[in-house]
């Protein structure tokens, strides 16, 4: 369990500013995905640690474009994964993710 991290939702706010970045999907989604990787490396892992993910999307026809960018992020050996549409995410914002990781994998 101590090699687990447990990554909640992440959602695609400016640490720096605050602010949402939301003036299209591209910029939303990379966002989101630059958040994780920051928790990720904080905790000492990259996105290779990732064993599952958990994506939420307040409308299903959003992800071919949340898909593309998400592969991005990994090299091989995607995690394991389920993908929702949701009647509302935090902010009213359109694609959150969370993850789960282990450090020995």
């Amino acid at each position: 369990m101590g090699d687990t991290l447990y990554m909640s939702g992440q959602i695609a706010l400016d640490p720096a500013s605050g602010e949402l970045l939301t003036a299209s999907l591209d910029v939303e989604t990379h966002q989101v995905m630059k958040n994780l990787s920051a928790v990720l490396k904080a905790a000492g892992m990259s996105f290779e640690h990732v064993v599952k993910t958990g994506i939420f999307l307040k409308n299903m026809s959003d992800f071919p474009e949340v898909n593309t960018i998400y592969a991005t992020y990994f090299n091989q050996n995607f995690p394991a994964r389920e993908t929702v549409e949701v009647a509302g995410l935090p902010k009213g914002v359109n694609v959150e993710i969370s993850m789960v990781a282990i450090a020995s994998t």
